[in-house]
């Protein structure tokens, strides 16, 4: 079964992100806004990156290159485990958590800044540094909620 395994966010009030880390709070739970993303992040109502999210298990693996990959440290705010991201096309929808739904738009990518701050290139982890999604139902979410793909029809 798929679940919510973190959540981190960059509320507004924290002074401006440093060069050398992403700078991002862990919660156990949050409310997702549609047309924002998680309520109170610095980053969000982008209509291109409300949120960032990845694979437990991508991050699993990225670790063992030496990637830091701590809360965050990759540019994420939710990290899903069970779930097989390189099987779901944009336009895929998830439920998380009772009410939370959730539409993938496009693969990350990464960018410079990602690359100063991890030591890597965003290229030696292509495929694999998860996806960027927008909130299409709002909903309270929490580490350890399940995760459920959406049948098309219902999306």
């Amino acid at each position: 079964m798929s679940e919510i395994r973190s959540i981190v966010y960059s509320p507004r009030n924290l002074p401006a992100e440093p060069h050398d880390h992403y700078q991002r709070v862990p919660v156990a739970e949050a409310d997702l806004l549609v047309g924002r993303g998680l309520r109170g992040d610095r980053k969000g109502g982008s209509p291109k990156r409300q949120l960032n999210l990845m694979s437990a298990e991508a991050l699993d693996a990225l670790a063992q290159q030496g990637f830091q990959t701590g809360p965050g440290q990759m540019g994420e705010q939710i990290v899903l485990a069970g779930l097989d991201f390189a099987a779901l096309a944009p336009g895929t929808r998830l439920q998380l958590g009772s009410a939370a739904t959730i539409e993938f738009i496009k693969d990350r990518t990464g960018c410079e800044r990602f690359e100063h701050i991890q030591g890597h290139s965003p290229s030696e982890a292509a495929g694999r540094m998860g996806v960027m999604a927008r909130v299409v139902t709002r909903g309270h979410i929490a580490v350890g909620d399940p995760v459920r793909l959406l049948a098309p029809e219902a999306a």
